[in-house]
This record gives C-alpha cells, structure tokens and sequence, in this order.
C-alpha cells in the first residue's frame, strides 16, 4: 500500500482542528499541533500525530485541562515551581521556554520545576525552542502515576523511561540529545506490539526479570513485564543511577511526585534549564569549543564508510528540511486512528498526494 504525502501546514491545521473540535482553547491546539507535526518532520514518528489519539482519548475522559493557564507556585527569580493543572503539556513547555528564556538574560541560568503537566511529547522538539534562541537546554520529565521500568536487579516496574534531552546551538543546525533512562520507550514498544513485530534484541524484561525481545511482556501478560535499564542486565546500573537523578529533578524539586500516589497518567513532571552563553565564557568561545568539536566527531574515521560519525540532531535537521520540501508520509497503522478520530469528531482530512507524487 502506498503511503500519502501531506503539506506540513496542512498537517498543523489538521491537528489542530481536531483538537479545538475536541473543546481545547484554539491558540493551545495550535501550538500542540505545530509541535507535534515538527516532532513528525524531525523523523521522531512515535511522538508526534501518533499521539493525538491518545491525547483526544484523555480529553473525552476529562482528564486534560483545556484552558486556562498553569499557578506559580514558587517564585525566586531565576527557580521557579510552576503547577501545571494537567494542561496541555506541549503548549505548557512552550510558554515555560519562553518564560525562562525571557529571564535568562538578567540571570544567566534559569530552572523551573513543573509539577501535574500533561504528556510533553518529545523533548528534543522542545529543546530547539531554546536553541533556536541561542540557548543552552536541558529538561528532564518523569511520569509519577506510571510504572514501566524496574530498578536495577529488581523485576517489578517502579519508574518511566524518564527521559533526558540536553540541546546547544550548532553552526549550522542544533545539537540535539535525546535520551532515556530506559534503553526504549513506552511509545515504540506499543508500535512494536500493534504492528506484530519483534525487537531486534532483547530490549525488554518479562514478569519473571528474564530478556525478551517480545513487546507484549509490557501491558499484555501477567505478571507484567519492564523496559530494560541502559546498560541492560549487566550495566543497567548505569540507566537506573540516571532515572534517579531525573527523578530527583522533576519530583524532588517540584515537590509531587509519587509518594503522593497519582493514579492520572499525562506526562507529569518536568525539569528545565536554560542557560545563556554570554554570562560564562562568552557565545563566541561556546561556538569555538562546541564546534571544533564536533567537527572532529563528524571527521573521524568511520568503522562502516557507509555510515560515518553524525552527532545528535544532524539526522533530525536532514529529515526536517526534506519534510518541509516534501511533506511528510503515515504509515497506515498511523494513519488510521486518526482518520478515524476525524471522522468521529466532523473534521476534514488534509488533502494528499501520493510519496513521490
């Protein structure tokens, strides 16, 4: 079957009118749906329209605030504590990056601890926010309510993947590191499991702690199963001492996390920093650094000449300029859910063209 090549600014307007359809504020469906869409673009498929389905699922639910604006908790000026009321969480990270970034430059770093936000979807869409303003990001984001990860030579999930991104400016496109305590997602093992499919190695843990390569062993056995730690079974030390730093991060410091027991899933907690150049050694001499070496990652000797040293985020800025050439194709097992989620709600699909049409 041959996929359908959609324009990106038809893709914005179909995310978003489902959305608004759905009863979120236009100006935050907008913003969700332009993320989400540059998430696809950056070639980051499991985390962009294939996760509208699940948003408009929480939202007939009741479980995702429409409108309205998140509380500042706490704050100090350069830290704050921001409660998020389950809004939106890619809007919510939007108007958070902007808050920092416009702080940033009296104070130099800036940290907000964001508590009770919505799912965020994929960090290193949102770090480009601050890196497109010649900001240095981190964020972090942890899922109180949701278990999915065991400890280190334990067998029963306590945590998330609990994601990591760290982003900087580059000469010609970001540096984008994206990168969870967990050595795949939530996300890509359903979309292994939907489509019938295995992983190529032994990724997850079964009920009884034992490597498989079967997606089911997450939510469609019992006991249940877990992701496997980075590192796997015999280095997942090393993925387990990272999720406890994130949560630490995003629970610790904004005060709710799980031993208050949350039983919503959204996305949760977060962690972000932002910090400006300028107030260190200077934007000229964080280029310089930064950039000579990456160019020595990128000029080293390949193992494969086929598949020399590309640094995080050179693939994503490939696939983003090809995608707003070109436009972007679903997968039908993509697709569908939301051709049927338009259907139920009376919004048009986006006219299409055939891949290479």
């Amino acid at each position: 079957m041959s996929e359908n090549r959609y324009a990106i600014v038809d893709l914005v307007a179909f995310g978003a009118g489902l959305l608004a359809q759905a009863g979120m504020e236009r100006e935050k469906a907008q913003r969700v749906a332009e993320l989400l869409v540059e998430t696809d673009a950056m070639g980051r498929r499991t985390h962009g329209l294939a996760l509208l389905p699940l948003y408009l699922s929480d939202i007939a639910k009741g479980s995702m605030t429409l409108e309205g604006s998140y509380e500042i908790v706490s704050d100090r000026g350069a830290a704050l504590v921001i409660d998020a009321r389950r809004l939106p969480g890619l809007w919510l990270m939007d108007q958070a990056i902007s808050l920092a970034a416009s702080r940033v430059a009296s104070h130099g770093v800036v940290s907000i601890a964001i508590r009770r936000s919505h799912h965020i979807g994929c960090l290193a869409t949102l770090t480009r926010l601050a890196t497109d303003r010649g900001l240095v990001a981190t964020i972090a984001n942890s899922e109180p309510s949701a278990k999915r990860v065991a400890p280190y030579g334990g067998k029963e999930a306590l945590f998330t993947p609990n994601p990591f991104a760290f982003g900087y400016p580059g000469q010609d496109h970001p540096v984008l590191v994206d990168i969870c305590a967990s050595i795949t997602t939530t996300s890509m093992t359903r979309t292994k499991h939907a489509l019938g499919e295995r992983f190529e190695h032994k990724w997850l843990l079964d009920g009884d702690g034992r490597a498989t390569d079967d997606p089911a062993v997450l939510e469609h056995t019992e006991p249940r199963g877990s992701l496997q730690l980075i590192g796997g079974q015999e280095y997942g030390h090393k993925g387990f001492g990272l999720a406890l730093m994130i949560e630490a991060l995003s629970q610790g410091l904004s005060g709710y996390g799980r031993a208050d027991k949350p039983v919503q899933w959204g996305g949760g907690n977060v962690f972000l920093q932002v910090l400006d150049p300028d107030f260190f050694a200077g934007r000229d001499e964080f280029q310089r650094q930064t950039g000579f070496f990456g160019d020595a990652c990128r000029a080293n000797p390949p193992v494969d000449p086929a598949r020399p040293v590309r640094l995080p985020g050179d693939e994503a800025a490939r696939l983003r300029r090809a995608a707003m050439r070109d436009g972007i194709a679903y997968a039908p097992v993509v697709w569908r859910p939301l051709a049927e989620a338009a259907k139920s709600l009376g919004v048009s699909l986006p006219a299409s063209r055939a891949a290479g049409g």
